[in-house]
Order: C-alpha cells, then sequence, then structure tokens
C-alpha cells in the first residue's frame, strides 16, 4: 500500500516535470520568434532607411536656353517665316532636332517663350504681336523641352486669351508653364525644384517683390533648388545694365540657386555671385522673330546640381555648349533649327562669352575638358567636379533639306527690307 501511494505521487512529479518542461520550451520558442521578428522588422527599417536617405541624394542637370518664338508677326513673308517652315516640313522634330540629344540627357530643359499659341484674332496695339496655332506646342515635347518662361512682353500679344490659349496648349502637351504671378514646383529625383519667371521691363526694380514672394512661396513648399528667369536688360546690348545686376543679385540673396535671363536677344556674360550663376541673356535660340538676324550666336548653358542628405551642395559644375539659332547660318539666313557648333565656330563663340563674364567680374574657365565645358575660374574649389562629357555634335542637315532650304531663301534685297523683330516694352 506505502509502495503503491509512493508510485503514484513519483508519476504525478514525472507528469508536473514534463509540463513544466514543455512550457520552458515553448516559452522559448516564443521568444526565439519575437527576436526574428524583431530582427526582420529592424532590417526592413535599415533598408527603408537607406532608400529615404537615396532619395534625399540626387544629381540633376539643367539645361537653359534662350528665346523661342514658335511663329510669326503677321506683317513678315510667310515663306521665310517661321510658320513658312512648319507648313513646309510637316515635322514638330525639326526645329530643335540638333539639340535635342543635349536636353534628352539632361533632368529639366527650360527655354522662354515668346509669343503665343492661339487662334485668337485680336491683335494688341504693338509693333511685332507673335502667334501661332495651339498645334505648335508640340514642337517643346518633341524637343525634350519640359518647361517655358511665360513672363515677358510678348505673353499678351493676342490679348487675355491668348495667354490663357497658350498655357492651355503647353498643358495639353505636358509642358509646364510659368511666370509672373504663376510659379511651378516640379520633382525630380525625389528633389523639388522650383521654378520663378519676372518680367521687369514693365516695373523695372518693382517688380522685386514679387519675385521675392514668389521664391518665398517655393521654399515653404519644400523647393530645395529654386531657379529664377528674368525677362530684364536692353536689346542687343551684350553688357548687363544696373537693374539687371541688382535683380539678379537680390534673388540669390533671397534664395535663388541660379538666375537665367533673356530679352536681349544677344549673349551677355555668367556672373558668379555668392558661388552662384547669374546668366544675365542667353540670347536667341528657337527664334521667329527674325529670318535673318545679323548675330546668330547662342548657346545652352548647362548647371549639375547634387543634392546629398537632401541639402543642396555648393559644387557649381556648369556645361555652355556655344551654338547658331539656325543650321543655315553660312548661307545667312534662319531656318529655326539651333545647332550645335565645335571647332572654330564654338571656340569663336565660347570666347564672346568669356569676354563678356569679364566684363562683370567672372572668368571662364575651361578646364581641359573641350570647347563648351565651362567652370567658373574665380571661386572654384578643389573638390568641385568634373562636368561630364555630354557635349554632343550638331547633326548636320541633309543635302535635300538644304538644298529645300535654299529653294525658299530670301533674296538680299527681301533681306534688307525686313525689320529686326526684337520687339520694345509695349
Amino acid at each position: 500500500m506505502i509502495l503503491g501511494t509512493v508510485t503514484g505521487v513519483l508519476a504525478v512529479l514525472l507528469v508536473t516535470t514534463a509540463v513544466a518542461g514543455g512550457r520552458k520550451a515553448a516559452k522559448e520558442a516564443k521568444e526565439e520568434q519575437k527576436k526574428i521578428e524583431a530582427e526582420k522588422k529592424a532590417e526592413e527599417k535599415a533598408k527603408k532607411a537607406e532608400a529615404a536617405k537615396k532619395a534625399q541624394d540626387a544629381v540633376i542637370t539643367i539645361s537653359a536656353a534662350g528665346d523661342c518664338t514658335l511663329g510669326t508677326d503677321e506683317s513678315f513673308d510667310y515663306e521665310s517665316g517661321f510658320t513658312g517652315k512648319y507648313d513646309a516640313v510637316q515635322d514638330p522634330s525639326y526645329f530643335f532636332r540638333n539639340v535635342k540629344p543635349v536636353f534628352e540627357a539632361d533632368d529639366l530643359t527650360i527655354v522662354n517663350m515668346e509669343g503665343t499659341l492661339t487662334q485668337e484674332e485680336t491683335r494688341a496695339d504693338k509693333l511685332y504681336a507673335f502667334k501661332a496655332d495651339p498645334e505648335y506646342a508640340k514642337i517643346l515635347t518633341e524637343g525634350d523641352v519640359e518647361a517655358v518662361n511665360l513672363a515677358n512682353n510678348h505673353t499678351y500679344d493676342y490679348g487675355e486669351k491668348s495667354y490663357t490659349d497658350t498655357i492651355a496648349a503647353l498643358d495639353a502637351e505636358g509642358v509646364l508653364s510659368f511666370g509672373n504671378d504663376r510659379t511651378a514646383l516640379v520633382e525630380i529625383k525625389g528633389t523639388k525644384v522650383g521654378l520663378v519667371g519676372t518680367y521687369e521691363l514693365r516695373d523695372h526694380m518693382g517688380c522685386e517683390q514679387e519675385m521675392k514672394d514668389n521664391i518665398a512661396s517655393l521654399k515653404e513648399q519644400g523647393a530645395k533648388v529654386i531657379i529664377a528667369t528674368f525677362h530684364w536688360g536692353e536689346e542687343r546690348e551684350n553688357i548687363p545694365n544696373e537693374t539687371q545686376v541688382a535683380l539678379a543679385h537680390s534673388a540669390i540673396d533671397n534664395g535663388a540657386d541660379l538666375v537665367l535671363g533673356h530679352h536681349p536677344h544677344v549673349l551677355q556674360g555668367i556672373e558668379e555671385y555668392k558661388g552662384k550663376n547669374i546668366v544675365y541673356s542667353l540670347g536667341n535660340f528657337c527664334f521667329g522673330g527674325n529670318s535673318a538676324p545679323s548675330d546668330m550666336d547662342t548657346m545652352i548653358f548647362q548647371q549639375t546640381f547634387t543634392i546629398e542628405d537632401g541639402e543642396l551642395q555648393k559644387d557649381n559644375v556648369t556645361n555652355i555648349i556655344p551654338c547658331k539659332i539656325s543650321s543655315a547660318y553660312a548661307e545667312g539666313y534662319n531656318n529655326y533649327q539651333p545647332t550645335p557648333m565645335e571647332g572654330a565656330e564654338g571656340e569663336a563663340i565660347f570666347a564672346r562669352i568669356k569676354e563678356y563674364s569679364q566684363a562683370v567680374g567672372t572668368d571662364l574657365d575651361v578646364t581641359g575638358m573641350g570647347v563648351g565645358k565651362a567652370g567658373i575660374q574665380e571661386k572654384q574649389t578643389t573638390d568641385t567636379k568634373a562636368a561630364e562629357e555630354n557635349i554632343t555634335e550638331g547633326q548636320a542637315v541633309n543635302t535635300a533639306e538644304k538644298k529645300a532650304e535654299k529653294d525658299t531663301k530670301k533674296s538680299k534685297s527681301d533681306k534688307k527690307k525686313e525689320k529686326d523683330s526684337s520687339s520694345k516694352d509695349e
């Protein structure tokens, strides 16, 4: 009887021990599972943090070109004018064909859109008024131009409706437009880039507050890079006036990272101010305002911005691509096809830009990278990255196309009669 009791107790102890052991194993397994899940969450968090960091790191290249009038004035000769060329080639890709490889390789291309895209018939009472059919907006998308400034003296050439028609035509093609009280904000590689357009010719320094307010608004919206464009200065003058300099410096003092200028219809110099660049005038580009201008030199200005940990770095990598506004420049007329220049032609254009830049206190330095690869010599630091070799040789106009252009070429006497369409402030 006593033996039976002891045996029973032993059995109970064995069962209890087994249960306790099972609970311990289950607890350990649960803890191990929690550990595995915690490690997995930590790994996922680390991956997200790394992805977020990468999203804050970016290298953004922006190209800028000058005045683009994708149309004509009603008084101009049809055959030699922009509209005549558009109808003759029946191909919106024709106009930017020679510079498209450059624009395709960048992250954002900006030009000054000088004219209207409208079917409105009520013309403003002014010397020159430019317009084209809204379908001409395709020229920009075919040329890989993503953004246009509309703050200029040809925005309302056919009234308020022509302005809204132009915006609608650009919107339909996915082209950003900005200017005056309309800013633009575009996200590139996770970085917000803000665009401001200011019309100086009407109010002169009176436009400064609008510019300041627009820059402040873009900063509040999270813009890490702000590009300020101005329609300013004096026509056919290669040196900026005091108002241009004052406004440009003010823009940078108030947060702009790059200043671009247009309206003089000729090239002006590049100034470095507080480590940032001011391109006082980009000249003409795809310009339907004149079929035979005496000065066909122009350029594409490029700047590469480096973003690290969400902040803009001061590396100041720049690239200047000398161009002519016409691939038929040697024949003396405008075929509205801007083309990069190399060799002697490119060197001559770059020499002009260098001379005009020295006039505003900045030396451009070709750092062994070939004509068109310019750095800012005056304040360049040793850790400045070399600009990437991306200049694209202009495509030659084929023989048939040249023949067609010569057939439509104006006679010398006609050219002399044609007025320069570079308009005044009206």
